[in-house]
């Protein structure tokens, strides 16, 4: 429910609502402020309400461009995370959002440009109609007074053989209008989550646009083609008194004329905005330089089926949580580029390390590498870890894990971990039963997974644990000659699919009969439910939570966490 939501995220509806509410402050007080203060009167006077339009997007331009570099300076980030460890875990785990909020900066971004550039076509548009204008009107004697010379001009266009492309493209203020428009189109389009997972190298070259984006985001207002009337002019010549001199000068002026008004730039600020991001941003790529330079070394390498690779590995003070994940690169391959990975590791253990299943490029590129050294290991570079821990689970005495797909990885971490805390006797572990679901089109594609729950299967039934973990594997999608084997081989002891003591289920879970068999077998228990999967799937299994939530304080609860790998 709505009300759950905000108690959650809290945090993250602060931010958003305050967010919003600067954007729009700032969008109103300076649309307000060019469309009346009378400095910009005679500038209204040629380009009408197109110049409050285009100043106020300027300003939430600004803003936003500070706050878009932010949200991706994951050393930052993990330094927040560390300062407000006394803070609730709810408010870490709001840092986790990061992304969500640089792509919300990133629409706002491409909307207030749409705004920005239709408004200063039409404020184009008006320059160029009063430069050609004959009438005598207001706009046209404002548009002749570069003729006096002295700098007293007010519209940029002092030539009656221009078009507005011709001024879009030969101005300082037009020509890095256009670049950093068509670098943020470019941004946008290859951020789109299909291009992001089917061709990770186009997404990350292109994103480097941004670095062209804020260098002309920096000179844009350089030229200050807008202009107002200076203060020291308005003391002499006030608008409201003068203006109407400036139409009637034929007219005999002998003692209560005025003299012209005289007008000044904005000056560029976009600078001021971006400064500040700018250097922070750069100190967090040195500190990545940096902390890639460390030495790690791979300790083991594990080729499992359906080209899926293992990397165990060491480097120096390196400390992970469960649910945590690290950028890895691998010189050989491309020095710029880096990749995200889930840890699969245990904190217990004394490695960490990576599954890679062969999805793009890259990947392809890292497990041939690996495949054919069969002397020398190539360097690979770690930087992280990142993400806050996933500890919740160990605080449900009853823990459901839903993983889908790829979102099994996080689990392997998870799984492990509950594992050696339940051995060592762990005082802070509270869980005594985990169910684990697993949803998978093909297991073949994580037969790696099927290894590793075969193996906790074997140590828990070693040490008589046997029912700590009861896990359902349900194969969604399958074909004939799947389905043949599974006849034939109905009664033999471990499953045909994974080999697996646990049958595999064909087809996709019933979520009431599975909570209910749960909320059964542990009438008096609280039960956290995580899920690394698709939001629909989210969706239903919140519902389920709520459902078989039992509304007696004494009886089973269902508690929702969906976690974001």
């Amino acid at each position: 429910t709505m009300g759950n939501w905000l108690v959650n995220h809290w945090f993250s509806a602060a931010v958003l609502a305050a967010w919003l509410g600067i954007n729009i402050f700032l969008f109103t007080y300076y649309f307000l402020f060019f469309d009346r203060d009378e400095r910009y009167f005679y500038t209204r006077a040629i380009l009408g309400s197109a110049l409050a339009w285009a100043r106020a997007s300027a300003k939430c331009l600004n803003f936003n461009s500070m706050l878009i570099l932010l949200p991706v300076c994951r050393n930052l980030l993990s330094f927040l995370r560390g300062t407000c460890s006394c803070c609730r875990r709810t408010l870490r785990k709001q840092l986790d959002h990061n992304l969500a909020f640089h792509k919300l900066v990133a629409y706002a971004l491409a909307l207030l440009t749409a705004v920005h550039t239709v408004a200063h076509l039409f404020n184009l548009e008006r320059y160029n109609g009063s430069q050609q204008a004959a009438d005598g009107s207001l706009p046209a004697v404002l548009s002749k007074m570069h003729l006096q010379g002295g700098g007293k001009w007010l519209n940029p266009i002092h030539s009656n053989q221009t078009t507005v492309e011709y001024v879009a493209f030969t101005t300082i203020p037009g020509l890095t209008g256009v670049i950093i428009t068509l670098a943020l189109i470019l941004m946008v389009t290859s951020s789109t989550e299909f291009i992001r997972r089917n061709y990770f190298e186009v997404f990350w070259y292109t994103h480097h646009l941004f670095l062209i984006y804020f260098a002309g985001l920096v000179i844009h207002g350089i030229a200050g083609l807008v202009r107002g009337q200076t203060e020291e002019s308005m003391e002499e010549v006030h608008p409201r008194r003068c203006a109407q001199y400036l139409t009637r000068k034929d007219e005999d002026c002998s003692h209560n004329c005025c003299k012209d008004p005289e007008f000044g730039s904005i000056p560029a600020e976009s600078w001021k905005w971006v400064l500040a991001p700018l250097i922070l941003y750069t100190f967090e790529r040195i500190l990545r330089v940096w902390r890639a330079r460390q030495k790690v070394v791979v300790t083991k390498v594990v080729m499992h089926p359906a080209r899926v690779l293992e990397l165990q590995m060491q480097k120096k003070g390196f400390r992970m949580e469960v649910g945590q994940y690290i950028f890895v690169n691998c010189p050989a391959i491309s020095l710029l580029e880096w990749h995200p990975f889930t840890l699969t590791s245990a904190p217990e253990e004394d490695f960490f390390s990576i599954h890679i299943r062969a999805a793009g490029d890259w990947t392809e590129r890292l497990i041939d590498t690996f495949q054919q050294q069969k002397t020398e290991m190539p360097r690979i570079e770690v930087d992280g870890p990142f993400g806050t821990a996933s500890e919740d689970v160990f605080q449900y005495e009853v823990a459901m894990l839903v993983g889908a797909g790829i979102g099994v990885t996080p689990f392997a971490s998870i799984l492990k971990s509950i594992w050696y805390k339940f051995q060592q006797a762990d005082q802070t572990l509270k869980t005594m039963k985990i169910y684990f679901y697993w949803l998978c089109r093909d297991t073949g594609a994580f037969a790696w997974f099927n290894d590793l729950l075969a193996s906790l299967e074997q140590k828990m039934a070693e040490s008589g644990k046997a029912d700590f973990l009861t896990y359902r594997l349900f194969l969604t999608g399958w074909d004939t000659s799947i389905a043949n084997n599974v006849a034939l081989r109905f009664d033999t002891a471990t499953d045909t699919v994974t080999g697996l003591r646990h049958k595999t289920i064909f087809g996709r879970p019933m979520w009431n009969s599975e909570f209910a068999a749960v909320a059964a077998a542990h009438p008096r228990s609280v039960v956290g439910v995580f899920l690394c999967g698709p939001g629909a799937l989210a969706k239903s299994l919140q519902k389920s939570c709520h459902q078989h939530s039992s509304l007696d304080p004494r009886k089973v609860k269902f508690y929702f966490n969906k976690e974001n790998f």
